[in-house]
């Protein structure tokens, strides 16, 4: 990492006391260690109430902006009334559960099937979402080119766009990233004129530590990775707890 990656993180209460801040979090990999398999994850007891009692803290100036849907994170969190976009942005709702932007369509029937078919004879897994679909290698790691490849061509032929993580691949329509959520974000109140930053793992958080920077904040990357856009690191999950001050 350059020096400015390896600049000392601020407390969150410091950063606070210069001012409005707003956080955009990611959940796997970030408030959640990852997993084999995404229903593999196990998540802390209490951290429903303990993102809650952090929006608060904060004005309401909190999302979590997710690869998974936004259906899927209230599976293991609850419903919560805190902003979230799901799906990598391509769904956006606003704390009270009002969508914000323009709902993206997700992939067709065609895609799916395609999908379905390569992951049973590849012996991957398929998370299937109201705005995308997902190819999960973690226990077949052996299968990472063939995947990316598929999904490649199969994007092509269907005009989507892909996104890459750790041991996935996604298809979603062009322009849905995490970036755009926290542009969404951004537009609206509460976090209008707020200091962003954005804490992630994964490389499609890196859209979200770029707009965090055009709105003059910062990313925060979980782990180490020698690309990067973040200024800041936490070395793993814990560790975001703790910068959070979370309370369990």
């Amino acid at each position: 990492m350059t020096d400015q990656h390896a600049m000392a993180l601020p407390s969150l209460t410091s950063l606070i006391e210069h001012g409005p801040v707003a956080l955009f979090l990611d959940f796997d990999g970030t408030l959640v260690e990852l997993a084999a398999a995404p229903d593999a994850i196990l998540v802390r007891d209490g951290l429903g109430d303990a993102l809650t009692a952090l929006s608060r803290r904060l004005g309401g100036r909190i999302a979590l902006v997710s690869g998974r849907s936004i259906a899927d994170l209230e599976r293991y969190l609850g419903p919560l009334p805190i902003a979230m976009a799901g799906s990598h942005g391509a769904a956006i709702r606003a704390a009270d559960g009002s969508p914000l932007g323009k709902p993206a369509q997700g992939v067709s029937d065609a895609v799916r099937e395609a999908l379905r078919r390569f992951a049973r004879d590849e012996g991957v897994s398929l998370e299937e979402k109201a705005h995308g679909a997902a190819l999960h290698f973690r226990n077949a790691p052996e299968r990472e080119a063939d995947a990316h490849a598929f999904a490649s061509a199969l994007a092509n032929e269907h005009d989507l766009a892909t996104k890459r993580g750790k041991c996935v691949v996604e298809l979603v329509e062009h322009g849905i990233d995490k970036g755009r959520a926290v542009d969404t974000f951004l537009d609206q109140a509460p976090f209008q004129g707020a200091i962003p930053y954005f804490i992630g793992d994964d490389v499609t958080d890196e859209d979200g530590f770029a707009a965090c920077q055009r709105h003059g904040g910062k990313g925060i990357l979980v782990g180490e990775r020698h690309h990067t856009k973040a200024a800041h690191t936490l070395a793993e999950v814990d560790a975001v707890h703790k910068w959070l001050e979370l309370t369990f």
